[in-house]
């Protein structure tokens, strides 16, 4: 049996040779277009892939049933601009502490948090990408401009981690960073009116 937001689907699990299977051929119905899967069930057990592919290991012979629980795509991207403005707020606080622990001489531990925070920006970084080529936000000045800045002061940042600089590294982080993350709180909030607008 397999249940497609909350309702029995045509689909058989005895028709497909594992989960990854069953996963992609449901996903190319019609009926799913313009939605993201949210959540997988698996007799009743969640599912999520802990290495790529995994659903291919998953014998259908074992599954009794399937359920997957979808978002259509507006909702989800106005979900995730929820979730950028946390992220702000994450990156916002992250730099200060990292600008802070180098000031006092803690540099292990700043270099620490300090990779953190750059996985953390490049994240934030592509899920922009991702949203502005999606759903066409290329007309937003203050995007195109936040997009543009904070890129160049990423490659900076890494410029002068590369040469040890800490307390360059540190008012880099104080004086430049901080300000543009805190221009981003506006921009993300535009992002999430322009997407609202559109659906």
């Amino acid at each position: 049996m397999i249940i497609i937001d909350g309702r029995q689907s045509d689909f058989n699990v005895n028709n497909f040779n594992n989960l990854e299977d069953l996963l992609v051929k449901v996903m190319e119905d019609k009926i799913l277009e313009q939605r993201i899967v949210t959540d997988v069930l698996v007799n009743n057990e969640a599912f999520s892939e802990i290495y790529p592919h995994q659903a291919e290991d998953v014998d259908t012979s074992d599954i009794e049933k399937v359920e997957i629980k979808t978002m259509d795509s507006m909702s989800m991207a106005i979900n995730i601009t929820r979730e950028l403005y946390k992220v702000v707020n994450l990156m916002s606080k992250g730099g200060f502490e990292v600008a802070e622990l180098f000031r006092k001489g803690e540099d292990s531990r700043a270099l620490e948090m300090y990779q953190d925070l750059l996985s953390v920006v490049r994240d934030f970084m592509n899920t922009i990408t991702v949203l502005k080529q999606d759903f066409h936000l290329a007309d937003q000045e203050n995007l195109n401009k936040g997009i543009e800045k904070l890129s160049e002061l990423f490659s900076e940042m890494i410029e002068v981690q590369e040469s040890n600089d800490w307390i360059l590294l540190a008012d880099l982080l104080e004086y430049e960073f901080l300000p543009l993350v805190d221009a981003w709180k506006k921009i993300v909030s535009e992002i999430r009116s322009e997407i609202r607008q559109a659906s």
